[in-house]
């Protein structure tokens, strides 16, 4: 088994290794633009590269916190341990396709090694609908924060931006209904007799479940269990996933600051460029997230900043650099979190 964990780890670290070589030959800019806009960024790409040093360290103490939990029966694994992982697993969903499901394999691999399978899937799985479901607060959150600036006459609202707000709440609503069933009842099990749906795959899907059913109605037990058992860690979990999306939203205001955008300066001027840089990553995160096939969102993501930018009255130039510096930062972290896989903890 150590030897198959070992094979499995080399293989995750050569992907990661491929997809690191494909987005450096692919990168959608000239290596004199790139050069150009690094100069550019100067002494702010260290701010701009270290906030996700607690951003990581957030999504850490939350995956942290259900891992403690009483549905894992309050498991002890060292925080570095889960920082590291939180890294890499990060590291791996941005350098793969489908969604970004690279890194979840990978954290329930490592983890196994710390404590039971079963509860490093549930923790692990648990920790992936947190941070979805997180997602869908702050996006939800941040209609509330547009119009709010709506009121005092800072951003502009029209029919159809009034159309696309009502939309994304639509969209919010129905994915709380959503998460609220998988908190409920779990969503391993009717997640593989979903997939036994797809032509091909029946066959697979019942087989699977006739061999597992134990063990997966185990996990869909824990699942379920986290709301009901341990609200503390529920909540605590959801407000610290929530929480690193605000964090995050610091490099952008990092990148408009820049550029001497800063709405006046002072401490209203700061304030209301913060919600601005908030209203761009929830934007480019949304939009990103719908079309999220492509590894890193190739394409999508620096489409995401320029529209978001644009749509709060800056400049299309604006939106370009801030995508090419956070894609620069993205393949920094990428980088960090190959090279951890092969550090032990």
């Amino acid at each position: 088994m150590k030897w198959t964990k070992k094979r499995l780890n080399n293989l995750f670290f050569l992907l990661g290794v491929a997809a690191i070589v494909v987005m450096l030959l692919t990168f959608d800019v000239s290596f004199i633009e790139l050069w150009h806009h690094l100069c550019t960024a100067g002494y702010w790409l260290v701010p701009i590269i270290g906030v996700w040093i607690f951003v990581y360290a957030i999504n850490a103490f939350a995956w942290s916190s259900i891992i403690k939990s009483n549905v894992c029966q309050g498991t002890h694994v060292s925080f570095w341990r889960i920082y590291k992982l939180t890294i890499t697993g990060y590291a791996l969903n941005y350098a793969t396709p489908v969604g970004g499901l690279g890194g979840e394999p990978y954290r329930i691999m490592e983890l196994s090694k710390d404590i039971d399978q079963e509860r490093a899937t549930s923790s692990v799985i648990l920790y992936a609908m947190m941070h979805f479901f997180a997602h869908f607060w702050f996006w939800f959150s941040s209609i509330f924060i547009y119009l709010a600036l709506v009121l005092i006459g800072d951003m502009p609202i029209t029919p159809a931006i009034g159309i696309t707000l009502s939309i994304i709440v639509v969209f919010c609503l129905v994915a709380f209904y959503l998460f609220s069933k998988g908190y409920r009842h779990g969503l391993v099990v009717n997640a593989i007799k979903w997939i036994g749906k797809i032509p091909g795959l029946r066959g697979w899907s019942s087989r699977f479940l006739e061999r597992h059913s134990e063990k997966l109605h185990n996990i869909d037990n824990q699942i379920a269990a986290l709301h009901t058992q341990d609200k503390r860690a529920f909540y605590s979990s959801l407000f610290l996933e929530y929480l690193s999306r605000i964090v995050q939203s610091t490099e952008v205001l990092f990148m408009l600051l820049l550029f001497g955008i800063d709405n006046g300066g002072g401490f209203s001027g700061l304030s209301l460029t913060f919600l601005h840089s908030i209203l761009i990553v929830a934007f480019t995160t949304l939009f990103a997230n719908l079309i999220g096939f492509l590894p890193m969102q190739l394409g999508v993501q620096e489409g995401g900043f320029v529209l978001s930018i644009a749509a709060l009255g800056l400049s299309a130039a604006l939106g370009i650099f801030v995508s090419i510096i956070c894609r620069v930062r993205e393949i920094f972290w990428i980088v960090v979190g190959i090279l951890l896989m092969k550090i032990d903890s």
